[in-house]
């Protein structure tokens, strides 16, 4: 039986890429996270992966931890409520409040 490791963090590569992206576009990343809640409860992995087909929220060399990580950010500010623990994104879910 293998323990599951927590979601993370990015490698420096990934953080610089992260670094780089303006307001703006992280912005409608948000956006995009919150166009794929629910009322009911949506695995944070779903609500990642949906958002990451988006070619236009999508950049090269982006991991699914930023956008695990911004789904974090949007608990945070209240948009979004979490069901379990949210460093493990395939077993945490979200939905709108």
């Amino acid at each position: 039986m293998t323990r599951e490791e927590p979601d993370g963090p990015m490698s420096p590569e990934q953080q610089a890429v992260a670094d780089s992206l303006s307001r703006e576009f992280v912005a409608s990343i948000d956006a995009e996270l919150l166009s794929h809640a629910r009322t009911r409860e949506r695995k944070v992995a779903m609500i990642v992966g949906l958002t990451m087909m988006n070619p236009q929220v999508c950049q090269a060399g982006l991991p699914d931890l930023f956008y695990a990580e911004r789904v974090k950010y949007l608990v945070g500010m209240g948009l979004l409520i979490a069901e379990g623990n949210l460093d493990f994104m395939r077993y945490s879910e979200v939905r709108l409040p």
